[in-house]
């Protein structure tokens, strides 16, 4: 498919995206670059991903999908009546974020921390590499998707050249809804430099309402650039690109990329997937994202300061 005449209509966060050929598109595949170190650094750095389509064993990350939907099942998300590889859930199982799911699971583990992912990086990066300890695991169930934001103010206190990995859990139609990032958006820092650099875990001492909310554990800045993906796309330029995911695909990106999901569609299924970070190993790392137990967002994370 080259032209968007192609393409269904397309939603995220309630909203019919604009589907002319100037406002959206499919992912470029660069599968063909994996050998080509210089090659996948140019694509990064003209398009700000990679996404690199069958560079997984597809058995294992199924294999890893069965962990998933078997601690699904557990927590009582899924509905028993279906198989649970389908994935189908309990009506309003609506956002389930259990990063928890993926601790001491070695399919998980194994997966998304040794093998060809870390290869991957190490390549990239040309040196060693580190991932954060902590692994973001969601399973969207029908309805909105995930709000048009960069990755950089929930994880910012460190490198800022740190990478996202996005791994989906099973076939994603358009249908399902996968991930979207918003074409050449990390080269308009014109439009992202007030917001980047924000870190959602700070807040000002001297703002007793501020204050309050950090010790409640909430944030006075939640991260997200807009509600409204065409909107976003219309301000930045540039196209919504995005594509039916299969097992065995990867997409990274950097800090500085907005990006965004598509509205899961579908009657009942969830739609599973991990986010994971990676990094140079010389290079100093957030300290809300590793140890055994990652601060992440908690009480612990917050950082006040006079503003």
């Amino acid at each position: 498919m080259s032209t968007t005449t192609a393409l269904p209509q397309l939603y995220s966060y309630g909203h019919a995206l604009e589907m002319s050929d100037d406002k959206v598109g499919l992912l470029r595949d660069s599968r063909d670059a994996m050998d080509d170190v210089a090659e996948l650094h140019r694509r990064f750095d003209t398009d700000g991903y990679l996404y690199i389509k069958g560079g997984l064993d597809r058995d294992e990350v199924l294999a890893a999908r069965q962990s998933l939907v078997d601690g699904l099942g557990e927590a009582g998300v899924l509905d028993e009546s279906h198989p649970r590889m389908d994935g189908v859930c309990k009506p309003g199982s609506g956002y389930v974020f259990k990063p928890e799911l993926t601790n001491n699971n070695p399919a998980i583990q194994k997966l998304l921390y040794s093998g060809n992912i870390p290869a991957f990086y190490q390549k990239f990066y040309g040196e060693e590499i580190r991932h954060y300890d902590f692994t973001w695991l969601r399973a969207i169930g029908p309805g909105k998707g995930t709000n048009p934001h960069c990755d950089l103010p929930y994880m910012g206190r460190g490198t800022h050249s740190h990478m996202t990995c996005w791994v989906p859990y099973g076939d994603i139609s358009f249908t399902l809804g996968g991930l979207m990032i918003l074409e050449g958006s990390h080269k308009r820092m014109d439009l992202l430099e007030n917001y980047v650099y924000r870190d959602v875990d700070a807040f000002c001492e001297n703002k007793p309402k501020e204050a309050d909310a950090a010790k409640a554990g909430k944030w006075a800045f939640t991260g997200t650039l807009s509600h409204n993906p065409p909107a976003v796309r219309n301000k930045f330029g540039g196209r919504w690109l995005t594509t039916e995911f299969e097992a065995g695909d990867f997409i990274t990106f950097g800090m500085f990329l907005v990006h965004a999901s598509l509205d899961n569609r579908s009657d009942n299924r969830l739609r599973i997937s991990s986010d994971a970070r990676y990094q140079r190993a010389s290079e100093p790392i957030d300290e809300r994202w590793v140890g055994i137990n990652p601060p992440g967002h908690s009480l612990a994370g917050k950082r006040g300061r006079i503003c």
